[in-house]
């Protein structure tokens, strides 16, 4: 038996790992076209996000109007089509067996549709039920509960039936709204113990490896 009929999955940083091998590279990129001059390390990166979110970063600190975030997003989507992260290690074995025993996998992500399915495609050969993505309008993304609620109404699920899995704080304020409880991936935030210490304080449940949430969900 299921312990979830569905799991709720980030993508950047708890299926695939992009942060630092291509979304950071690239935003270096755009922050030289855009604002020359201007630099960001990988840590600065990675607290902009979790503490603001890419676009507030983006619109706080370096002034990005609305027409230079497209123009990044359009961009972006370029350069992934020919930059694929990598999984990893052991989070296919969760995505095949919630799939294997008859469960739902959704993924609710600041990443497209595009590369999601792309990489699920590639690197697991099946496609997840649903996927909401950075293509919703902005008021439509984590952290608005938008994406869940749509899932509950779908399926015809109960809070207490979903796990939502994520390395970023968004996920806990979006799941929060509607009762659901949220997993850390710790796996993709290893290196930032400020953030881990955090994300285990609000998060119900902390992962330090697929395989520990593995044996969590399927524990025969």
């Amino acid at each position: 038996m299921l312990k979830y009929k569905c799991l709720v999955l980030d993508h950047d940083d708890t299926v695939v790992q992009s942060e630092a091998t291509i979304n950071y590279p690239y935003f270096c990129y755009i922050l030289d076209q855009f604002r020359p001059g201007s630099t960001i390390t990988l840590e600065e990166y990675i607290h902009g996000c979790f503490y603001m979110g890419f676009a507030q970063m983006c619109r706080e600190k370096y002034q990005f109007t609305e027409e230079e975030l497209t123009q990044e997003y359009l961009g972006w989507k370029e350069y992934i089509r020919s930059h694929i992260p990598a999984p990893y290690p052991g989070i296919d074995a969760v995505i095949r067996r919630q799939k294997e025993n008859g469960g739902l996998v959704c993924v609710v992500s600041h990443s497209s549709s595009e590369n999601i399915t792309r990489d699920y495609k590639t690197h697991f050969g099946i496609l997840p039920d649903d996927i909401y993505g950075w293509d919703l309008p902005e008021h439509q993304r984590k952290p608005n509960p938008y994406p869940l609620e749509q899932i509950m109404k779908k399926y015809n699920l109960a809070p207490e039936e979903i796990l939502v899995v994520d390395d970023m704080k968004p996920a806990c304020q979006m799941a929060e709204k509607v009762g659901v409880a949220v997993a850390f991936a710790h796996w993709g935030k290893s290196d930032n113990p400020e953030i881990c210490k955090q994300m285990r304080q609000i998060c119900q449940f902390s992962f330090e490896t697929p395989k520990e949430m593995e044996d969590f969900l399927f524990p025969v």
